[in-house]
């Protein structure tokens, strides 16, 4: 795909601090921001809400790819006029989103939605696969991670912090396996190479992980 903007992809496993790490460091770029988790956790919010499997469901899923009225604004995630902020954050559809995502079809039709997002201006975008699918040609890639543990009670907190009652073996439990899944599919794993800088958050914090991708960023462009 022809693009003339660039692309900053910060790709890596579930609660890595991907999505505040990404906004701030848009925010401090003056770049776009895409946030490609959230179009599959719509997507899968709307599969829970029709009671579809992608079993017995994928072309009905497949179209719903195509109806699906998404929008972001600073109030957050919209379907139509639902703010969806909250309800694409449950464990349940997190754990459907990552069921979608292993399947080809459903991916290959996200596609041109996420890669549109790169057409209009600078973009800052993260997800599992943002520097090895969806914007190969991304100037900066970075793989964010964090220890299941560290993960699992920053999950927890944000849980809490919405007044959910959880458990924090059970968060832990559903971190571990959606690595596995996100890991081991067929389709788009989650996984990095010798492109991209890593980044492990474990005892960092938010300011720190923003200024040392803003540093990476600028040394990218000086030297390119």
């Amino acid at each position: 795909m022809l693009n003339i903007y660039k692309i900053i992809a910060i790709d890596g496993p579930s609660s890595s601090g991907k999505g505040t790490i990404a906004k701030l460091v848009a925010q401090k770029l003056g770049f776009d921001y895409l946030d490609s988790g959230a179009i599959y956790r719509a997507l899968a919010l709307l599969v829970i809400k029709n009671e579809l499997t992608v079993e017995k469901n994928l072309m009905q899923i497949v179209s719903l790819i195509t109806t699906m009225k998404l929008s972001f604004t600073q109030d957050g995630v919209f379907i139509d006029n639902e703010n969806i902020s909250a309800k694409i954050r449950e464990e349940k559809t997190g754990m459907m989103a990552s069921i979608l995502g292993k399947n080809g079809l459903i991916r290959e039709n996200l596609l041109n939605f996420q890669r549109s997002f790169a057409l209009k201006n600078n973009l800052v975008t993260d997800g599992r696969d943002m520097g090895s699918v969806v914007f190969p040609q991304a100037i900066l890639k970075i793989f964010l991670t964090a220890s299941a543990e560290k993960r699992a009670q920053r999950r927890f907190n944000q849980l809490q912090l919405l007044g959910k009652s959880v458990k924090m073996e059970s968060i832990l439990r559903d971190i571990i396996l959606r690595d596995e899944q996100d890991s081991n599919r067929e389709v788009a794993p989650l996984t990095h190479d010798s492109r991209y800088k890593l980044l492990d958050n474990t005892s960092l914090t938010i300011e720190e992980c923003v200024s040392k991708i803003v540093t990476w960023y600028n040394d990218t462009i000086r030297c390119s």
